[in-house]
């Protein structure tokens, strides 16, 4: 129970950083979000997504545009505003030290396996 709940908040901890950086790469539809976020293993629901783009929106991070779809009615593409890529470049640098924190503060982890583990040679 506490691993899944701690992987929980580890992936929450993520996700507007995750939406952030796939909408920096340009205009995007809300399903397309979904398909990069499920090709990179974070599988989130609409229900989930729709609150964290309105949350983003109304805090300046994103805007939007209506363009007429082919395939029914008009669709909602995403954008990410100035102050969107002003927040995505101080998370880059704290992703970047939290990564760095985790990996150093497992090296004992890693050393310690394969010093009780080591792979012998054939």
């Amino acid at each position: 129970m506490i691993a899944e709940n701690t992987q929980t908040q580890m992936r929450k901890g993520i996700l507007d950083y995750c939406i952030l950086s796939i909408i920096s790469q340009g205009e995007i539809y809300a399903s397309d979000i979904l398909s990069e976020l499920k090709k990179a293993r974070l599988l989130v629901v609409e229900g989930t997504l729709y609150p964290l783009l309105t949350r983003l929106k109304n805090n300046g991070l994103l805007s939007y545009n209506w363009r007429e779809s082919t395939s029914g009615p008009p669709r909602k593409y995403y954008e990410i505003t100035p102050a969107g890529l002003d927040v995505l470049d101080r998370l880059d640098k704290t992703w970047n030290e939290l990564a760095f924190a985790v990996d150093t503060a497992m090296e004992h982890r890693r050393t310690k396996s394969t010093t009780e583990n080591p792979l012998t040679e054939q």
